[in-house]
């Protein structure tokens, strides 16, 4: 197993010289291990069934199952399906998923640590995936910036991105974006985690999930958040992924933001995503009692409020 960094490249490494089917224990441990060094691992060439995707995800940590099922893969849940092709004439999976700046389950009480993506079929013009390297993005923060977000949580909803299913025909609005929130409560983080492997600190928000800070005003609210995604989405910061098939991508979550690019109109894509938690805490500062406690606080004043920024890319 080779694993070497691109050309040009911030973020990321290839890894070739391996089938996942056939990996040793020693080459899993310096995949795991590389994960967190390299935040971005793509593993070229691979060739795997649903099967045997899922059981090299089973050697990584343990995978998880979507809240919701009709992201399910019929016969694997744990394999999340973001398609937009018709199987035996049925819709399989859910079609243009994540195309907005996010990290997986960020509005879970346990988020993701790391994502694999195996895609199945590809558009004929290029696919992309984009990220942010958040450790980066923080360094880079101008000291002003870095002293108001730290120390601070973070506050992460689930309802602004929910998207419509069969079971939702004939149901009102309001009544969904409950349902949601029942299934998925608004949650706070460190909006600066402490990483539980390098110890080093990320960056902990994005404009998919974040809706603001506990603690501060709306008008503080807006003003900060703007002001951060401002500065974390700026192009520099922005590296794309060109997929080809046989790639799996495998991300932490707790160093990385992602996107996905749309699928040109009449054209097929369909991907196999799998989450992983990797048995480590996701981050060392902060608990998980503090995450429920503190969003409680301050639900009626601020999560009420709908959010002046919301953007669709």
């Amino acid at each position: 197993m080779k694993i070497e960094l691109p050309r040009g490249s911030g973020i990321g490494a290839d890894v070739t010289g391996v089938d996942v089917k056939r990996m040793t224990d020693a080459e899993v441990d310096e995949l795991k291990a590389a994960v967190y060094r390299h935040k971005l691992l793509v593993l070229r060439d691979q060739s795997a069934d649903e099967a045997a995707y899922l059981a090299f995800a089973k050697r990584l940590g343990t995978p998880q199952v979507y809240l919701q099922a009709n992201y399910h893969h019929p016969q694997y849940p744990e394999i999340f399906v973001s398609s937009n092709v018709l199987e035996d004439g049925r819709k399989v999976g859910v079609a243009g998923t994540g195309q907005y700046w996010h990290t997986d389950y960020q509005f879970m009480s346990a988020p993701l640590s790391t994502t694999l993506v195996y895609p199945q079929i590809l558009p004929t013009h290029k696919r992309e995936t984009y990220y942010i390297d958040m450790v980066r993005v923080y360094e880079s923060l101008p000291a002003r910036l870095r002293n108001r977000v730290d120390g601070l949580r973070a506050i992460h909803e689930a309802k602004w991105r929910y998207k419509l299913s069969a079971d939702d025909i004939d149901r009102a609005l309001v009544d969904m974006l409950e349902l949601i929130e029942a299934h998925a409560p608004p949650v706070s983080h460190p909006a600066v985690l402490k990483h539980p492997i390098t110890g080093g600190p990320a960056l902990y928000i994005s404009s998919g999930f974040t809706t603001g800070f506990v603690g501060l005003s709306r008008d503080e609210n807006e003003e900060l958040l703007n002001e951060l995604l401002d500065f974390v989405e700026r192009a520099e910061h922005v590296h794309t992924h060109t997929w080809q098939l046989g790639d799996i991508l495998y991300w932490d979550n707790r160093t990385v933001i992602h996107k996905a690019s749309t699928t040109p109109p009449g054209e097929q894509s369909k991907s196999y995503r799998i989450g992983v938690y990797d048995g480590h805490p996701f981050y060392t500062n902060g608990s998980e009692q503090e995450t429920r406690t503190t969003v409680e606080g301050v639900r009626l004043s601020w999560l009420t409020v709908p959010r002046r920024r919301n953007p669709t890319q």
